[in-house]
């Protein structure tokens, strides 16, 4: 392998992971019962499900539209002080916090392809970090890499939820740049959308990797400079 960068930046989901299914409202629930165990009385469940899907579904929107990223953990606060609970000694947000992803993070899995891509590159001397856009806060999201099996092959993670920017901002990439000390052209990122990944990446200079598992057609405007089919199609890049 004549892998011609110094560092690989991947995005997380659907470039390494594949979130299969997210069942919010059986996590949702499993908070709210926890929460009950613990002693507190809470309204309906469907009633808490709604406010819940109400804020959180506009704060998304909105994180959309300015790239500044949304938190989860806002809306579970939320919650909790429109209902008057104080959680005390009983318990912590961040408790409630694992609880919830525990069973969000429970149905995901990584590519088949994906562990022998990043040991090829790691064995090469490539340097690998990760920028990921996420509602989810960071604690829960190195939490995760580390139950995914992928926390030995990267330097470093930059989640959108502690920055405070998500891709396609430029800052959430240019912060990536400082901490490998490397010009744009020496590093590549991978991920799987056009918008936050591909033309957020290039638009401060990053070479680009499309991860296109449908093999779509590529856009004429802001177009990967390699269109991959699989994560390990990246070793035969020369």
């Amino acid at each position: 392998m004549n892998f011609p960068y110094k560092a690989a930046l991947f995005d997380w989901a659907y470039t390494l992971v594949d979130l299969v299914e997210e069942d919010d409202r059986k996590a949702l629930k499993g908070v709210v019962e926890f929460l009950r165990s613990k002693g507190f009385e809470l309204s309906k469940f469907d009633e808490i499900y709604a406010d819940y899907r109400d804020l959180f579904y506009k704060m998304i929107a909105h994180s959309r539209e300015s790239d500044l990223e949304a938190h989860f953990e806002h809306v579970l606060n939320f919650i909790l002080i429109q209902r008057r609970i104080n959680l005390k000694d009983k318990t912590t947000v961040d408790e409630l916090l694992k609880v919830y992803y525990e069973e969000i993070y429970s149905h995901r899995k990584v590519y088949p392809e994906v562990v022998p891509t990043l040991i090829s590159l790691q064995s090469a001397g490539v340097r690998m970090g990760i920028i990921s856009n996420t509602t989810n806060p960071g604690f829960m999201k190195d939490y995760e890499r580390a139950v995914m099996g992928l926390d030995s092959y990267f330097e470093f993670s930059i989640y959108s939820s502690e920055v405070p920017f998500r891709k396609p901002h430029p800052s959430i990439f240019q912060l990536a740049l400082r901490r490998l000390q490397l010009q744009p052209e020496e590093v590549l990122f991978i991920g799987d959308n056009l918008n936050a990944d591909i033309a957020g990446a290039r638009g401060v200079g990053l070479p680009t990797a499309w991860i296109n598992r449908k093999m779509d057609p590529a856009p004429v405007k802001n177009p990967p400079d390699y269109n991959l089919r699989r994560l390990d199609e990246l070793l035969t890049i020369q």
